[in-house]
C-alpha cells in the first residue's frame, strides 16, 4: 500500500467560529484506494501559504511511501533541510499528514487506531469545555461577565461536564510577559467565585492563561485564585520561557499545565524536566501526530505527569485526539468543543455523553467526515487562526478578551 493523492481543504466554520478562523484538513488516498483524514492545527503563516507547505512535504516524503513507515516518516520531516529540532510549521504539516495515515491503517486493518497503538486502556475519557456564550447573552460583553459565566458554566455541568476551562485575565499580546492589571486579578477572582457558587463541587475549574504573563505576574495572579483550588493553571508564562514557567509552578499550589504551542517530544521533554508543567496539553495536529504525542505521553508517565489533549480546532483533530487517549494510562482529560458544525462534519460519530467519552468502535479515527459541507464553507477571510493583540495591556480601563472569538471582517 502506498501514498498516492494528497487534497488540502480550508474550511472556515461558520459564526460564531468556536475553533478558530479556519481548520486545515488534509484528505489522503492510497494506491489501493483507502482514504484518511488529518488536521493541520494553525501555524504562523496564512493557510494558502500552508496548503504549499504541505504539498511540499507530500510531494517530498509521504508520496509513494508506505504509510505503515511512521517512524521513517518522522525522521525525514523532523530532519529536513538539515534541522532535526522542532518547528511549528513543519510539525503542523507533519502532523496532519501523520494523522491520516493512521486514518488509513486502522480502515486497512477494519481496527480504531488505538488498537494499533497498544489497544484500550480506557472504555471512556473526561471531557471537559470551554465557557461560550449561552443563546441568551451578548457576546460582547459575556467575556468579562462572572455572572454570565457562571450561568454558561451551570449549563454545561447540568450537561454532564465534570471539568470547565475560562479564562478572564486579559489580553494575550506580542509584547510577551506583562504584569496583570490589578482588576484583571480582581476580575479572574470574581469569575471563580461566581462560577464556584454557581457548580459547588461539580466540577473542577480550569483557569486559562495564554502565556501573557511575567512570572511576577502570573505568581501573584496564582496565588489569588488558590482559595477556588483549580484543577490547573494554563500555561502562565510564554511557551518560549519554560524555566520561567517552573518558577510559578514552584511558587503556586495550583498545577501547571502548558502545552498548546510546544511541539515534539523535544520540547515536552524539557517542560517536565525544568518542572514546568505536571499537566500536558499537546494539540496533536502541532505535536507531531499521534505516534510522537504517544511517546510523550510515554515520558510524562516517567514524572508522574498527565495528559490533556488540547482542542482549538477542528473535529479530525479531536477524533485524533481521543483515539490517543483512548490509549494511554495518564489522560487526565480531553477537551471538546460542541457546536453543530463540529459535530455535522463528522456526521456525529463522536460525541460527548453526560460529562464523557465512549471509546469510538469504528475503523480508523472513528468519524465519517462530510466532506462536501467541508468544502462547501472555504475560508476567504486574510487573517491567522488566532491573532495576538499589538496593544498592551491596560492599567487604566478594562481589558476586554473576547475568548478566542473569530476577528470580525468588514
Amino acid at each position: 500500500m502506498k501514498l498516492r493523492e494528497l487534497d488540502v481543504i480550508v474550511t472556515a466554520p461558520p459564526a460564531p467560529g468556536w475553533g478558530g478562523q479556519y481548520w486545515i484538513l488534509i484528505k489522503l488516498t492510497t494506491d489501493t484506494g483507502v482514504v484518511g483524514w488529518g488536521e493541520c492545527y494553525a501555524a504562523s503563516v496564512g493557510p494558502q501559504s500552508m496548503t504549499h507547505v504541505i504539498r511540499d512535504v507530500f510531494d517530498r516524503y509521504f508520496l509513494d511511501a508506505n504509510p505503515e513507515d511512521i517512524e521513517k516518516l518522522f525522521r525525514q520531516c523532523y530532519s529536513s533541510g538539515f534541522t532535526q529540532r522542532p518547528d511549528l510549521t513543519m510539525m503542523g504539516a507533519y502532523s496532519g499528514l501523520e494523522i491520516a495515515c493512521w486514518d488509513i491503517l486502522g480502515k486497512d486493518r477494519d481496527r480504531p487506531v488505538y488498537a494499533l497503538l497498544g489497544g484500550k486502556m480506557n472504555d471512556r475519557l473526561r471531557a471537559y469545555t470551554y465557557l461560550y456564550p449561552q443563546d441568551h447573552h451578548d457576546t460582547d460583553t459575556f467575556w468579562s461577565s462572572p455572572d454570565m459565566a457562571a450561568e454558561a458554566a451551570l449549563a454545561m455541568v447540568n450537561k454532564g461536564y465534570t471539568a470547565i476551562k475560562f479564562d478572564p485575565a486579559g489580553p494575550y499580546t506580542m509584547r510577551g510577559g506583562h504584569m496583570p492589571a490589578m482588576r484583571d486579578i480582581t476580575k479572574s477572582v470574581a469569575f471563580c467565585q461566581a462560577i464556584r457558587d454557581a457548580i459547588a463541587d461539580r466540577a473542577d475549574l480550569l483557569f486559562g492563561t495564554h502565556g501573557q504573563f511575567s512570572t511576577a505576574g502570573a505568581i501573584r495572579l496564582g496565588t489569588a485564585l488558590e482559595p477556588f483550588s483549580p484543577l490547573w493553571f494554563e500555561e502562565p508564562t510564554p511557551p518560549d520561557a519554560l524555566a520561567e514557567m517552573a518558577k510559578v509552578a514552584r511558587a503556586v499550589t495550583t498545577p501547571v499545565a502548558t502545552g498548546e504551542r510546544l511541539t515534539t517530544k523535544a520540547e515536552f521533554a524539557e517542560a517536565l524536566r525544568l518542572g514546568a508543567a505536571t499537566i500536558l496539553q499537546p494539540a496533536l495536529g502541532r505535536s507531531g501526530g499521534i505516534w510522537e504525542t504517544k511517546k510523550i505521553a510515554a515520558i510524562a508517565e516517567v514524572y508522574n505527569a498527565q495528559i490533556a489533549p488540547h482542542l482549538y480546532a477542528g473535529p479530525i483533530e479531536w477524533a485524533a485526539n481521543i483515539q490517543l487517549g483512548v490509549s494511554i494510562p495518564n489522560c487526565l482529560l480531553v477537551e471538546c468543543i460542541e457546536t453543530d458544525f463540529h459535530r455535522d462534519l463528522i456526521g456525529g460519530t463522536i460525541a460527548v455523553d453526560e460529562g464523557f467519552i465512549a471509546a469510538p468502535t469504528k475503523a480508523g479515527l472513528g468519524i465519517d467526515v462530510n466532506e462536501a459541507l467541508a468544502r462547501a464553507h472555504p475560508y476567504s477571510g486574510a487573517g491567522l487562526h488566532l491573532e495576538m493583540q499589538d496593544a498592551p495591556c491596560s492599567y487604566a480601563q478594562d481589558n476586554h478578551f473576547a475568548g478566542g472569538a473569530p476577528l470580525k471582517t468588514k
